[in-house]
């Protein structure tokens, strides 16, 4: 049973007079030693799987063969990088990267908060809840599901976007959607949009119940109208919900995901469909370059962090909120 002294950090066991260093330190590892023994289960968890497998990462600096040892292996230094760089489908596989992270960054905080927003202004409780259901429902459709559902969608003969848009006059014959490349970013973004807005509402809807509607009553009474309290309210309220997720999400940023751009990918658009995951898919279980594969993975790791660190600083720069 643990102590309520165990757990109360106002306790402290050592004398006052040094606050700073280690010191400073030791005192706050011994208020919160309970908290310590409880993390240690997650940091070995961590330590385990997340430190000792990039031990691996030697693999990117090496022409490595799977038959061979560790001490086998022929060291080759940065040459998977060099030709990595200098590749030009890995360039044309970072644009579609960035291409299509982006779109999914600026479309999935844009429709999250309007949607929460309007959840929030919602009056009638029953529609509220209805709403939210049905956008929360398909974040759980597996993506093989999803993928197919919006291949049907699209379909050139007999799809119904083709269908609404011909009788409505917007086009005169039948698009292959997802027979263009041109067409592919703008699919995988609104394709994000409808599996993960509702979900990606959840966080904004618990950040806007902190705000005190004593705020929504003044600003009603000084005469402000709707949009202007959520201009001057709403918005400021859940500010550093927003400010956080954009660095989470800016650390994400070379990740778009695998399995929408595999399954909606074909050999038409392969050139805009193609991302840094599939690339490392290719070469490293395909093809079996895993040096090669290794190398990329590390480029795209390195760049997270970076990115992830960058932003922030920003954050702490403009005196907003930050991770840490």
């Amino acid at each position: 049973m643990i102590r309520n002294s165990e757990l109360d950090t106002s306790i402290d066991p050592l004398p006052l007079g040094r606050t700073s260093g280690l010191s400073l330190f030791l005192r706050k590892l011994i208020k919160q030693k309970t908290l310590v023994f409880m993390s240690v289960p997650f940091l070995i968890w961590l330590f385990v799987f997340k430190y000792v497998p990039l031990w691996g990462w030697t693999i990117a600096f090496q022409n490595y063969k799977p038959a061979k040892s560790f001490n086998d292996q022929t060291w080759v230094g940065f040459k998977q990088f060099n030709f990595m760089f200098s590749d030009d489908r890995f360039l044309t596989v970072l644009r579609n990267t960035l291409a299509m992270s982006s779109i999914n960054f600026v479309l999935g905080f844009v429709t999250a908060i309007t949607l929460a927003i309007l959840l929030n202004e919602l009056k009638g409780i029953i529609f509220k809840r209805v709403v939210q259901t049905v956008s929360y429902l398909p974040h759980f459709i597996s993506w093989v599901v999803a993928a197919t559902i919006v291949q049907s969608t699209l379909d050139v003969d007999g799809g119904i976007l083709n269908k609404i848009l011909l009788g409505s006059g917007l086009i005169s014959e039948n698009v292959f959607w997802l027979g263009e490349g041109k067409y592919f970013w703008g699919i995988i973004g609104s394709t994000e949009v409808w599996k993960n807005v509702g979900w990606n509402t959840i966080i904004y809807l618990a950040a806007l119940t902190t705000i005190d509607p004593a705020q929504y009553e003044a600003a009603e009474i000084d005469g402000a109208g709707r949009f202007q309290r959520i201009w001057h309210v709403t918005l400021p309220g859940i500010r550093p919900v927003i400010i956080i997720l954009i660095i989470l999400n800016i650390g994400q940023i070379m990740e778009t995901g695998f399995e929408p751009q595999y399954l909606l990918g074909n050999g038409t658009n392969i050139d805009y469909s193609e991302n840094l995951e599939i690339f490392i898919l290719k070469y490293g279980m395909k093809l079996g370059n895993f040096s090669l594969s290794t190398a990329a993975g590390i480029f795209k790791t390195v760049i997270s962090v970076v990115l992830l660190f960058s932003a922030n600083h920003l954050a702490k720069r403009m005196g907003q909120d930050r991770l840490f």
